[in-house]
């Protein structure tokens, strides 16, 4: 809300309240009313998804796996078992007609909130067919009389493992929303706008890593992503006060031609305009009018009153918030040497007999895990034996074993020895060799001859491998109030029970990232992207409402060998804040979470050179500039500068001017 935003849309996921079958869960973070009633008290909309399949890169897409495994299911089809039992008919209201005289106009009630099905071009009537996607702008209802809603802009892009930070420019990312209002939108939800995290099992894909964040406005952490938000929740308040012309008015466009357009809203004698420049490499002055007006390539200006430019999409006009990790100070900054950690193995003990304790389940075949483990599990043992005489022909033999399975990652082990794995992002036939000891020491296997040999497979979900420890320590929550995360810095993957997997081995390849992105043109996931030659994800996040003051149990269960010996937990804050802005403009700057800002590290009202972080002054300069900043921000949250020269005092400069500031915010105590 504090974006400009005034609805909140939501998933229901039905393996989160039915994991079972007519098992249902809402309790806690669960409790899907008093998240609705919550948005209703903070004077929002709700937009309910409620499925039944709702993607998301959850597991599973949000269907529970008891589901797959129903006889005779097919899903997402016309199929008896998938759609359910017997109900043929339901009623609203009962007789209504007979006393619905006595509540006057109010008596004619109905069904209020529109159905929509989201990227379907054939959607039928009253259904409302909406779009999802990077653009818009050129979207339309297949029903004629339906509004222009768009149900999923991706303000970035989600990451698995072994894959680079994908970003998405604030530019880029307001060019769309503009350009689609501007093309009569009336609905418009980002997917994300709030990253977050994938705790227990939940991330599907498969391969998604546990964090969620997608390059969102509010980050992972909740910490607010500038100049992303900013720019946005300027655009937001613009389009939020033009609503009703935008709504009611009579749209006329007009052609400039070489994709530079121009849109005129009229109602009740008002009249506001869009002037959008969708070309890549060209920026266009127009007449619109009467009055000329430049709009740089791949933007769009808007003009509330059709004369004045209030807002273009490729002019920041926000700070930039640069993050920071700071140590556990809960600690005495003694970790991670000062945790003591308890430690066992995974006992395979079931192997060495080849029957797995409790397993009353046998089959000719490798049975569907899911159908097995009925997604209680992301691990399915299965077991076999070979009776392998002295004078059979493969004594001696390099020997391959071929597993037929869709599987993440295989595991083989031998007479209870681990001797190989296989995994494959492509789902492609495994292969695992294994090799005799007579003729090779690589997988140190001895096959038994005259006797029976043991073979079991581990059948793993989303790709993790296996060396089976478990690790327990205790630590003291972080002081203070912000978000904290926890990084495992060696070689190791595995899972942390309830919160997550971690996979820091898992390291993206070096070739991809560039140091500075051009907002202009058609974006893409992998347009801009960071991390390159680092693993996917090294830090992991954890909500402070987690935590008690001491006491904290941690449990991980590794499965590639990797110490915990180099835990760390930190907290992530605002450090170094920027911002540069245009002569004439109003500039927000604020710190969060209770801190004030603290020290000025440059602030010059000239024409200033650089770029965030390392700002330099030009030729001219208003010589006041530090010590109104100084009087005005210092000691304060937040501060607004009116970036004028009736603020800091005339330049000397004989050009245009802008004002860039580089600030430094602290905790308040």
């Amino acid at each position: 809300k504090e974006g400009g935003l005034n609805a909140i849309e939501t998933y229901v996921f039905w393996n989160a309240h039915e994991p079972l079958y007519r098992q249902y869960d809402f309790e806690g973070n669960k409790d899907l009313v008093r998240f609705i009633k919550t948005i209703q008290d903070a004077g929002l909309h709700a937009i309910l998804r409620i499925g039944p399949y709702v993607c998301a890169e959850w597991n599973y897409g949000g269907f529970p796996v008891w589901l797959h495994n129903l006889p005779g299911v097919e899903l997402r089809t016309n199929n008896t078992v998938y759609q359910g039992g017997p109900i043929i008919v339901a009623r609203i209201e009962n007789e209504y007609e007979n006393v619905e005289w006595a509540y006057g106009n109010n008596g004619n009630y109905g069904v209020q909130v529109p159905w929509i099905m989201c990227q379907q071009s054939d959607a039928p009537s009253p259904m409302m067919n909406t779009c999802n996607g990077y653009y818009c702008d050129q979207f339309s209802p297949n029903n004629p009389k339906s509004p222009k809603w768009w149900t999923e802009n991706w303000s970035g892009w989600f990451k698995d493992w072994g894959m680079k930070d994908p970003h998405r420019t604030a530019e880029d990312l307001a060019f769309a929303v503009a350009r689609f209002f501007q093309y009569g939108g009336s609905l418009q939800n980002y997917y994300m706008y709030h990253g977050g995290t994938n705790f227990d099992r939940t991330a599907g894909g498969p391969y998604i890593t546990t964090s969620y964040d997608y390059d969102a406005p509010l980050d992972e952490y909740g910490n607010l992503n500038q100049t992303k938000w900013g720019h946005l929740k300027r655009l937001h308040e613009l389009i939020m006060s033009m609503e009703e012309i935008l709504t009611h008015g009579v749209k006329r466009d007009v052609d400039y031609g070489n994709m530079m357009s121009g849109t005129v809203y009229m109602y009740k004698g008002k009249q506001s305009c869009f002037l959008g420049n969708a070309n890549q490499n060209q920026d266009f002055t127009v007449n619109l009018m009467g009055s000329s007006h430049t709009v740089p390539a791949w933007s769009v200006s808007i003009l509330p009153d059709c004369y004045t430019e209030v807002y273009n999409t490729a002019k920041i006009n926000s700070q930039q918030t640069v993050m920071v990790k700071l140590p556990n100070e809960a600690d005495d900054q003694t970790e991670p040497y000062e945790l003591k950690w308890d430690w066992r193995p995974e006992h395979l003990e079931s192997l060495h007999h080849g029957v797995a304790k409790g397993s009353a389940m046998t089959a000719n075949e490798l049975l569907d895990q899911k159908t097995v483990t009925n997604d209680t599990s992301d691990y399915l043992w299965y077991l076999t034996s070979l009776d392998l005489s002295k004078n059979d022909s493969l004594a001696g033999k390099v020997i391959t074993l071929h597993v037929h399975t869709n599987g993440h990652i295989v595991h083989a082990f031998v007479n209870g020895k681990h001797v190989g794995e296989s995994s494959s992002h492509l789902y492609n036939l495994h292969l695992i060799r294994l090799i005799d000891v007579k003729y090779s020491n690589r997988y140190h296997i001895k096959l038994k001859h005259g006797k029976t040999n043991w073979i079991s497979l581990l059948s793993v979900t989303v790709g993790l491998q296996i060396l089976f420890v478990w690790y327990k320590t205790t630590f003291k929550a972080p002081l203070g109030s912000d978000p904290w995360w926890w990084t495992w810095q060696r070689h190791c993957l595995g899972q942390w029970p309830q919160h997550g997997r971690f996979w820091p081995s898992y390291v993206a390849s070096e070739d991809g990232c560039i140091a500075t992105y051009d907002y202009c043109g058609a974006y893409k996931s992998d347009k801009c992207l960071t991390n390159c030659g680092k693993p996917s994800q090294r830090w992991y996040h954890i909500p402070c409402s987690f935590l008690q003051d001491d006491g904290n149990k941690l449990v991980l269960f590794e499965e590639f060998g990797g110490t915990p010996l180099h835990v760390r937990f930190q907290t992530v804050t605002a450090g170094t804040i920027c911002a540069t802005t245009d002569e004439k403009m109003k500039l927000e700057l604020s710190c969060q979470d209770g801190r004030v800002m603290s020290e000025i590290k440059f602030a010059s009202f000239s024409e200033p050179i650089g770029v965030y972080g390392s700002y330099a002054r030009g030729s001219c300069e208003a010589p006041n500039t530090l010590s109104v900043i100084q009087k005005q921000c210092l000691g304060q949250k937040s501060c607004t500068l009116d970036v004028s020269e009736n603020t800091f005092g005339p330049t000397g400069c004989h050009q245009n001017v802008s004002f860039s500031i580089d600030f430094i915010s602290l905790v308040s105590f």
